[in-house]
């Protein structure tokens, strides 16, 4: 009966896939749990995928990682001087 049950889910799994679909598990508290729900949901509507898609990339989507320079050149720093002077410290006589 096990071989039977599994097979059944590896079709239903299989077909699935098919559909460019897949299978996640969260783990959240019990109260949110409606809520992945409905964002679930939200997302397999097509009426509504764009809009979610879009408030939920906006809101809570991390940002790609770009590094440093790039960080730094699409800060806003209007009116703040960045440029350091070049000092060589104190002159040594040896």
């Amino acid at each position: 009966m096990a071989t039977v049950r599994k097979t059944s889910v590896t079709t239903y799994r299989d077909r699935m896939k098919r559909q460019g679909l897949v299978r996640v598990e969260v783990q959240v508290r019990r109260e949110y749990a409606g809520l992945v729900r409905d964002v679930a949901s939200a997302l397999a509507d097509p009426t509504r995928e764009a809009e979610t898609r879009a408030l939920l990339r906006d809101r809570i989507a991390k940002l790609p990682v770009t590094g440093l320079k790039a960080l730094l050149a699409s800060a806003p720093l209007d009116g703040i001087e960045i440029d350091r002077p070049r000092d060589m410290g104190r002159e040594i006589t040896l």
